[in-house]
This record gives C-alpha cells, structure tokens and sequence, in this order.
C-alpha cells in the first residue's frame, strides 16, 4: 500500500475514508524540523547554508512513515497546497531520504484544494515532484525571519531595556499601530454644528430633512462653527415658507462582495463575531480538515466552474429563479503569484448550510455559516432600490434643505448576506412618504446639533489585517501569527477588540525607525514580499535577494555596536520631542519641569520595560508623568511627587503620596526628629487623586479602637489591612496574636459598634472549630513508668486516644477509655513507636556510629574514571558544502505550531 502522508491526524482521517484500504496515510503533525532557535543555524559566509534540527516528538512520527515505507517504498506527499505545504513536503523528502537502510522507489506530490472525494481521487491522477521554486521561496522567507530575528533582537537587548524582539514583517506592523495612537494623539477635535427640520406635507405625514443651504451658499461641514451661527441658521428657516423645489427618484443597484479570501474571511469574522485572526484560522482549518471547506489560506477570489454551477443550483433551489443571474458572475483574482493563488475559500458543497452540516462545534458552525453565505451571496442577483431626493426650500433661495429615502424594490443577495462595516456610515435607507413636487412643507421643529470630529479609530485585528494587505506586507499564510506575535511579546495589548501600543512597543517602533530605518519602511517590506513572490514564481534566484539583503542589513548591525544605552535614549527623546513634548503655545519651555522648575523633563525607561516622562534633577526632585504628550486635565488631579496638598487639620499638613507599595494618606511632614509620621495606605476602593481632606484625616485616625472585650477587657480595633477592613481583639494593634476578622464593608470601620464587633469575632472563632485551642485530657493516667512524663486521654477526630510527649496511640474499639489502665496504655503506645520505627520512650538511645575519615582520592584516581569520548571538533565547512545538515533535539511532546498557525495535535 503506498504511502500517503499529510500534516495533521484529522485531515489524514478524513483522507482516509476517499481512499480506503489500498493507501497508508500517515500525519507528520506539522513541519517535522526547523531552524535551531540559536546563533548559527543560517551561515551567510557559507553560502546561506542552514542547519535544521528534528524536534523529538516528530521522531517518532517519521519512524512510523519509515516503518510504514519499508512495507511498501512508494511515497506519496499530500501536504497543504501553499508554500509551506510544499516546505513540509520538502523537510520530509530530505529526511527519509538521509534515513539509512530505507530506499525509497518513487516520491511524488499531489495537491487538492478541497479534502473531497473527487478532488481527492483528482489530485491522485495527477502527481508532480515537489515545488522547488515555491521550496526556495520558503527557504528564503525562513532565512530573512531568522537573519533579523538573531541579529537584530540582541541589538534590542542591549540598547533599549525591556525590548524583547523584532521581526521582519512583525516591526512594521507595530509601526501600523503606533503611528495610528500618535495620529489620535496629536488629533485636536474641531467643533461643527448640524441643523434638521421636521417637516409635515399637506397629508399630515413627517420626514425630517438637513440644511444644505444658507445665504444661498452651500455649506461645507465647518461652515457652522460655534451654537451662534447655529441659532442664526435655525432662525432663518424659522422666519421663511418652506416648500417642494424637486423631487429625484433614481434607481440604484448594489453588487455582492465577492468571495472569502483569508484577509476578508478575518475581517469578517471579527466584525461578526468578535474572532481573532489565530482563532479564526484555526477554526477555518478544522472545516477544511472535515472536508467541509476549500483551503482557507488563499489571496484568490475565483472559484472553480463547478464551484459557480453548484453555487447557482443552490440558489435557485433555496430562493428560487429570480435570485439567479442570467449569467455567472466573474471575479478577479487579486493574487499576485498566480502559483500562490488557489480557489477562494468556500464550501465544498453548496447545497449543505450551516443546519445541514455535520458540525457540533458552535464556532465552526457560525464561520462555516458566514463562508456559505458569503459564497452563495457573491453568485445572486444585485439588490436593486430606488433612491429618492427631495429638495426643499424658501422661495428666495436662501435656505435649502434636503431629505433623502430609500426604498427597496429588490433584495437580491441581501437576502442571504449583508458585508460588515469597520466604521459607521451615513444612513439614508430612511422611507420617505409621498412628497410631490410644489407643494407646501410644514415646518414642525427645527433643531441643530453640535458635533465634534472624532479621531481615526484604533486598529482591531480585522482591520490592521486589511492595511497590511493594502500596503502589501506578509501574506495570507502569516497575517494570524504577526497579529499574534505582537501581542504576545507584550508590544500591543487587546481592549475591547481594539489593538492599544504598550510603551515597549512604542520604544521599539522608535528605535527601528530611527536606527533601522529602512528596514521598517513599508515600501521595503512589501518589495521585499514581491521579490520573494518572483522567487516562488521561478523568476529569481532566493541566494542572491539573501545576498542583497544580507550586505545592508549586516552593515546596519555593525553601525550600532558603539551605541551606548543614554545615547539611543538621547536620541529616541530627540526624535519624540514634538510627540512627547509639544509646544503650548505660550512661549514656555515645554520640557522644563512643572515640579521643580530647574530641571529638564526626558524619556526614562523602567526595568520592567515600561516608559516615564522624569525629571533631570532625580532624586531631588521626583516628578513624574506617563509616557506620551502631556494632558493638562490630568495633570490637575495628578498626585506630585511631594505629595498633593489636601489642608490642614490641628494645624498638621495633610497630605496624599504615592509610595512604592501604593498611595498613602500621612499627617506633617518628615523630619530628622520625626522621619516616619503617621501614614496610613488608602483603601483600593478609593481613587487616591479624589481622596479629600476629611477622609483623609478619617483614615490617618485609624486604627480605632472600639473599646474593651465585655469579656476579657481586651481592647477590640478596627482597621484597614492588606485584605481590606478588620476587627483585631488584642491589647495593640502590633500584637501577632489575638483574633481578627473581617469586616463587610469599608465604612463599618468607622461605624461598627461593640456588639456587632464581639459577634463577628465570636463567629470567626466558632468557625475555626477546635483549632488554636488547647485539648483537654479526658483522663489523666499518671507518669510513664520508664520515660517520666505525663500519660493521658484524649477525645481525638477519630475517635479516643491515648498521648505521651509527642506520641499519640489510638484505642482500640474493644476497650473504653473509662476502664483503659496505665499499663495497657504504655503497650498501646510502644506498639504505635514499632510500627512508626521510633525507639520505645524510655528506651536508651544507641550512639550514632562514627564516621570514617573522608579519604582524600589519589592524584591518579582520575585515570580509574571511565572517561567519555572526548567530543570531535566538526569538519571546516567549505562554500561549496551546501547540503541540510539534519539534527535531534529533545523537546517536550506538545501541540505544534507551525509558521502560518496551524495546530497539528
């Protein structure tokens, strides 16, 4: 039976069932070996040779294609149809072929971009031998990840503390999002006012209409500025007859979007349903796995002649003739390497919705349901409607207003599937009523509406994906694991599905852009993309763009050795200064510092990796700011470094700190005679910018005390700790012992009375039931007759037991404690010592034997050692040596995740 391997276990399932009996099929899980994740695992002086390293748990996968192949030595390759589908068919290629004692008679590739029967049995009909020119395009894009990842990463390390890596596509994407928070946070809100009427025609019916024209001038969206001009716009209809100047139907039409490739099935499916790329992919991949899909790692939007006569068969039957066009639609392929560009993605069948799909899993379902929607949608009818505009204005022609409607004669595709938006748009999908043309408009209200511009929005994963295809930066099979890897690094974090930069991402886009500038320009990166795109295409050697690439770049490395750490600081300040330090506008300094007003505010970096704005004159002055342009609001609230004045109280200054383990509250100030005044911490349920003098002098009289336990006369507190407000039941608050328990809530430490206090900690008590608390002897036996010491009874959890020193004996059911004798209680307690190999008490202990005297080894001991094979220094590699070298590595069995994020469990 030949051999048929393909990566993961699901798909060699589903595969399985096509081909029956007469085929092995086997999964690799994945790529089977990769670049060692050290120095020296791709040599440039040796003609960009790399070294690759077999990962233990794939071992035993490809010994199981080895054992496999030695039954039957006929090797079939079925691997994903891309790139890395064809790399993996590669790696496996090179690996069994270097296996010693395993000839294999034939190796072949077949390629199917559907796991159906008919593409299956197809793809079988017609093997090739693997790809080398797509092989050679990942090897090149595998070498380029690697040279910058190794090279550039310690550059990082050492210069900008906190930075962790950079990458060749991930660095620019981080550029993306970091110029977009600057772009929002140099964006200052420009105010513009709207004015709408309600309107009535002669049948009683309102619309409302906006005010296009005033003073017989169009107006632009700031010509009303401020809620003066508004009003004046407001009484200039008000003092005129409105009427009907012109009624406009005009028909339209609206085209389905096209079919799902990989970046708009994740821009889809995030807008949808909140998914991301990794997630998406990753459901994406167990659909295509059951046979339920098309490949989903795809830049091509046509779909097979088969694919459109089904898709239209479908519709026809679900819908009905009419929702058919005469003829198929055509969609143009978008990829730029026609031999990277497969079908787009799309169910198998189209006759099979989402409640016909076998399909238990809830999100497959939703995105298998989104990708036959999208499908069928892009093969139905345009939605045609009708458009209406209505013009109405005063007879002078000095204010005009417009309504728009719409109305839909028919919904064609809409009835199956309508695109998300990133964005809002402006609606005129409202039904106007029967207006004609002349006739009087009934003013009913007239209102305006002030606006402000709003700033670009932050990226969500959807859309960061859809800008990087537009500048042409990675491709469908890594768009996932980029929007991942910078998330993952802590560079980006995800709020509200909204991608926000960190400080370490900024500091490391700054540094880039300022070292490595070129490396992290767009056009570079997406020229770089289509030189590999020639290389898959067989149009350019990969050798020489490694070539290219590596003189400039390695060049760049060597420029930054020198850099000292303050300097690239320095510079980051200097580069940033217009960003971090904008003029006001007042003729001031905007980097001198508002605390001590003598030293210079700059960039400081933390350990942690993060960024602060800090004074020049630290330690004697200790103010401080978040990273980014300053906010004047919270600069008012902000808490500085010496503490924000809140009053006086018994002609003591209260103030609020922010110390290292939090703010604090502290009556007077530090002194040599005094250097720790009263301080108390503010409770985490209080913003410690709006904490005000009162409760502050609250919180500075704790702890309080409540008074003396009614029965013991130990003092009862009440205070705020750690884990929030508390009563302790001692003589002080320092004192280690005593009770505590909590209180419900933060205001109860002011208010809780005796009463509630004694009976709170009476419960905690309770509830600890006999811990703490010393036993009490049921019977006391006397003095162990040879140990000394006294014998005596208790009641235990388990039942009575008999106790001497630190040795407990347990008494038999047969006898009762009442009647237990001295006596049997030594027997009870020497046979409890036996059996836990302790000496009877009483019993003399034996002396310890001596230790002998350590002796020192001989000087020629060593040559009595085994000795291991002294390690054999590796051959000089020559230029010309240009086969993979192969090794193992030992690594925990794990799921394993390829370049382009699939998972092989």
């Amino acid at each position: 039976m030949p051999v048929v391997v393909v990566e993961s276990p699901a798909k060699a399932k589903t595969i399985n069932k096509y081909l029956g009996s007469d085929y092995t099929v086997l999964a690799s899980y994945g790529h089977i070996r990769d670049l060692p994740p050290k120095n020296g695992s791709v040599l440039p002086d040796d003609d960009f040779s790399m070294i690759w390293e077999v990962a233990a748990d794939s071992k035993k996968h490809i010994k199981a294609i080895v054992d496999a192949l030695k039954e039957d030595p006929n090797l079939i390759l079925a691997t994903d149809p891309d790139r890395e589908g064809e790399a993996i068919s590669w790696h496996l290629q090179e690996e069994l072929n270097n296996k010693r004692g395993l000839k294999i008679q034939t190796a072949s590739r077949v390629v199917f971009n559907a796991i159906t029967k008919s593409a299956v049995t197809e793809a079988m009909k017609n093997p090739r031998q693997v790809d080398m020119p797509l092989v050679d395009a990942y090897l090149a894009r595998r070498a380029l990840d690697y040279l910058v990842g190794f090279n550039l990463s310690p550059v990082l390390w050492r210069k900008l503390p906190g930075a962790k890596s950079a990458g060749r596509v991930q660095s620019v994407t981080l550029r993306i999002i970091v110029e977009r928070e600057m772009e929002i946070e140099a964006f200052r809100n420009q105010e513009y006012w709207t004015v709408k009427a309600i309107l009535q025609n002669p049948r009683g019916v309102e619309y409302e209409a906006r005010l296009t024209v005033l003073g017989g001038k169009r107006l632009d969206k700031f010509d009303l500025s401020n809620a003066t001009q508004a009003e004046m716009a407001v009484q200039a209809i008000n003092s005129r007859d409105l009427g009907v100047q012109s009624v406009e139907a005009k028909p339209a039409s609206r085209n389905p979007s096209p079919p799902f490739m990989t970046s708009t099935l994740q821009q889809e499916a995030s807008r949808k349903f909140g998914m991301g790329a990794k997630q998406c992919m990753s459901v994406a991949q167990r659909l295509y796995e059951a046979g339920l899909i098309t490949y989903m790692r795809t830049d091509g939007i046509d779909m097979a002649p088969e694919a459109v006569t089904g898709a239209r068969d479908a519709i026809k039957s679900k819908f009905g003739d009419k929702y058919v066009p005469k003829e198929p639609r055509v969609y143009k392929n978008k990829a730029k390497n026609a031999q990277e560009a497969h079908e787009c993605v799309r169910p198998t069948d189209m006759m099979v919705d989402a409640s016909q799909a076998d399909i238990k899993d809830s999100d497959q379902r939703k995105l298998y349901d989104l990708i036959w929607k999208r499908t069928l949608a892009s093969q139905m009818e345009a939605a045609r409607m009708e458009r209406t505009t209505v013009d109405v204005g005063s007879k002078d022609g000095q204010v005009m207003l417009r309504a728009n409607g719409q109305v839909m004669l028919f919904d064609g595709f809409l009835r199956v599937y309508e695109e998300g938006r990133d964005d809002t748009e402006d609606e005129d999908s409202k039904r106007l009523p029967q207006i004609e043309n002349g006739e009087a408009a009934k003013k009913q209200s007239v209102d305006s509406e002030q606006h402000f511009t709003q700033p670009p929005p932050r990226y969500t994963e959807a859309t960061l994906v859809k800008r990087m295809e537009e500048l042409g930066i990675g491709r469908p099979s890594t768009y996932a694991s980029i929007v991942t890897t910078i998330q993952d690094r802590g560079y980006v974090e995800k709020d509200k599905n909204r991608l926000i930069p960190q400080d370490k991402g900024r500091l490391v886009t700054a540094f880039l852009s300022n070292y490595f500038h070129r490396y992290v320009e767009y056009d570079f990166t997406a020229d770089l993309e289509d030189q590999l795109d020639k290389v898959s295409a067989g149009d350019a050697d990969y050798k020489k763009l490694l070539e290219r690439f590596w003189r400039d770049f390695s060049a760049a490395i060597a420029e930054t050795a020198d850099l000292r750490i303050g300097e690239v600081l320095d510079k980051i300040n200097e580069v940033l200064e217009p960003h971090l330090f904008p003029d006001p506008g007042d003729g001031t300094d905007p980097r001198l510092c508002p605390n001590c007003g003598q030293g210079r505010l700059s960039m400081r970096t933390a350990r942690s990796g993060g960024a602060f704005i800090g004074c020049s004159n630290y330690p004697e002055c200790r103010y401080t700011r978040p990273f980014g342009p300053p906010d004047p609001e919270a600069e008012k609230s902000a808490i500085p470094p010496d503490g924000k004045l809140l009053g006086e109280d018994m002609g003591d200054e209260i103030r609020i700190f922010k110390g290292r383990f939090g703010p604090f509250a502290q009556r007077g100030a530090a002194t040599e005679e005094n250097p720790k005044p009263p301080r108390q911490s503010v409770p985490a349920a209080w913003e410690p910018e709006e904490v005000e003098l009162e409760q502050a002098v609250r919180l500075l009289a704790l702890p309080r005390l409540i008074g003396p336990h009614p029965e013991d006369g130990v003092n009862v507190w009440a205070n705020i700790g750690r884990y929030g407000p508390y009563l302790k039941h001692a003589e002080t608050t320092s004192d280690r012992g005593g009770t505590n328990a909590n209180l419900e809530g933060l205001e109860d430490v002011w208010t809780v009375g005796m009463n509630h206090a004694v009976q709170l900690l009476a419960e905690k008590v309770a509830s600890r039931g006999s811990r703490g608390k010393a036993a009490v002897a049921l019977r006391e036996l006397g003095d162990h007759p040879q140990a000394g010491g006294p014998v005596n009874i208790y009641d235990g959890k388990y039942g009575p037991y008999v106790k001497w020193d630190k040795l407990n004996a347990t008494i038999p059911d047969t006898v009762t404690p009442e009647d237990l004798t001295l006596a049997q209680a030594v027997d009870l307690l020497d046979e409890r010592a036996a059996k836990a190999g302790k000496p009877k008490p009483g019993a003399k202990k034996k002396a310890a034997p001596k230790k002998a005297a350590a002796k020192k080894p001989a000087a020629t001991s060593a040559a009595k050692a085994p000795t291991k094979p002294a390690a054999k220094k590796p051959a000089a590699k020559t230029a010309a040596a240009k086969k993979t070298v192969t090794k193992t590595t030992a690594a925990k069995a794990k799921p394993v995740e390829t370049d382009d994020g699939d998972v092989f469990e």
